[in-house]
């Protein structure tokens, strides 16, 4: 702690960002950066708060509070704040492969379990990490790190995910020769095309993957397993695999007149318009375009809102988003004290966006569809929604009930669903006849990650369910380890 009395003389600031009505004209990030001053400033916020909830990681009440890969925060603040940043970026990669995309695209729950954030607006940990990182690639010292030897071990990683990345850079660090394999024409995953340019741009995601390739990982793009790559080979060619494949099965909406043209999964809304992005700057045609279009998109989560942003940037008609929850609170409810994830009311950059267009808020609470209503050419138009009440049931769930007379019709000639994922898909998982549990994915004790079929382990999403991409590069370095012990007899990675 450089600097006692630093959170009683600065307050919390973040850095610059593109103004809405000017970013949504473009796909480029709109996250812009603090000079090094005001970052040493924000640094020196961080106080000696004895115990730094910030980085313990734990699960209270079935959600992340403080960095679950154990960042160690205090640290690389003081260091930013002394000015020692090579050294900062050395502390920060101790825990983490890939601080600029948890930079990026982390809601950050370390801010969440944040001591100062008690009663204080909390530390910017977020913008620091980036910051550091970011000046890490500027200044040239993230360079190609390959082990010194090999152990000749073959191994697997089936996902180039955030946590198929995590677990191909520590397996490769101990010496094996890893193999990453990955459905779609890019690498990356989740990473590539989950998530919208202007969030995380892809050159960003590029530049890690070249560096993994230089340190020997080996990607093969295009290749599903289980399809053009058959198990029978996976499993006698390579010592280990590592499942890695994510929870890509979209949650569909089961409604009068879902059949009807022009309803879409958001996750093939946002993946072909950053596929057509990349390849020709939207140029092919290759994707579902919003302009001109009344959008509704059914989904409060993340993944609605990077369905705003894109709509916007389309040129849409309008934009609306329907989340069938309540709305949050402003404040911490009482059932949701510090060191939780505070429960509470947030813009994010697409309805900031959306705001600046319309002169309101997207999003509309406590709504659920009825119907979606179509034209004669078998097009949707509309979309019938109902308000609901949450109460509880005869064994303490709260349901959701729909409200006699609110009904309403909004018009609508694009639909996306952001409602989240099932789990991973089926047919790796059956072809290798891996057990599941009860929520069907992937069966693997978290600590161990392995599977019922010896040497395939399991990890991220497609072991824990939807979740974040912290949680993912935390699933994929512990699965290597357990993988790396697995083939040595010991494990020295972290």
């Amino acid at each position: 702690m450089g600097k006692p009395t630093g959170f009683l003389e600065f307050q919390r600031e973040l850095p610059p960002e593109s103004a809405p009505l000017e970013r949504i004209k473009n796909w480029r990030e709109f996250h812009l950066h603090f000079p090094d001053e005001q970052l040493r400033q924000q640094g020196a916020r961080c106080m000696d708060c004895g115990t730094p909830f910030c980085h313990t990681g734990l699960l209270i009440g079935g959600m992340a509070s403080g960095c679950p890969i154990n960042n160690l925060i205090p640290e690389w603040n003081d260091l930013v704040y002394r000015g020692l940043w090579r050294e900062a970026l050395l502390r920060l990669h101790k825990t983490n492969n890939f601080p600029e995309f948890t930079g990026r695209v982390c809601p950050a729950p370390c801010e969440g379990a944040c001591v100062l954030g008690i009663n204080e607006p909390p530390v910017t940990i977020k913008s620091i990490e980036c910051a550091i990182v970011d000046k890490g690639f500027a200044e040239g010292w993230i360079t190609p790190q390959p082990p010194v030897q090999r152990t000749g071990k073959k191994v697997a990683v089936v996902g180039s995910g955030p946590a198929g990345l995590s677990c191909a850079a520590q397996l490769n660090q101990a010496g094996h020769t890893v193999t990453v394999f990955e459905r779609a024409d890019r690498i990356g995953g989740l990473l590539m095309y989950g998530i919208p340019n202007m969030k995380l741009d892809k050159s960003v995601v590029q530049r890690r993957v070249d560096l993994l390739a230089k340190e020997g990982v080996q990607f093969v793009a295009n290749t599903e397993v289980g399809k053009q790559f058959p198990v029978e080979k996976l499993l006698k060619e390579f010592d280990a695999a590592v499942l890695c494949g994510g929870a890509t099965l979209p949650r569909d909406l089961k409604a009068e007149g879902r059949q009807l043209k022009g309803i879409y999964l958001a996750v093939d809304f946002l993946s072909a318009n950053t596929r057509s992005l990349l390849d020709s700057q939207l140029a092919d045609g290759k994707f579902v375009s919003a302009k001109g279009k009344d959008v509704v998109i059914i989904g409060g989560g993340d993944t609605g809102t990077d369905c705003v942003g894109t709509s916007l940037r389309h040129g849409c008609k309008s934009v609306m988003q329907i989340e069938i929850l309540p709305k949050p609170s402003d404040q911490r409810p009482g059932d949701n004290p510090w060191p939780q994830w505070p429960k509470i009311f947030r813009a994010d950059y697409g309805q900031e966006e959306a705001a600046a267009m319309y002169g309101e808020d997207p999003r509309k609470y406590r709504i659920t569809v009825k119907k979606f209503i179509g034209d004669k050419q078998g097009q949707v138009k509309a979309v019938r929604t109902v308000l609901v009440d949450w109460k509880q049931d005869d064994q303490g769930r709260f349901i959701p009930q729909e409200i006699p007379g609110t009904e309403n019709t909004y018009p609508a000639q694009l639909v996306l669903l952001a409602m989240g994922f099932l789990g991973p898909d089926d047919s790796l998982i059956g072809q290798l006849g891996i057990e599941r549990d009860p929520r069907s994915n992937i069966k693997a004790e978290y600590g161990k990650f392995a599977t019922n079929l010896k040497g395939v382990f399991a990890a991220g999403d497609m072991r824990r369910g939807q979740s974040l991409v912290v949680w993912a590069i935390n699933e994929g370095r512990a699965a290597a380890r357990e993988c790396d012990r697995y083939l040595m007899g010991s494990t020295v990675l972290p």
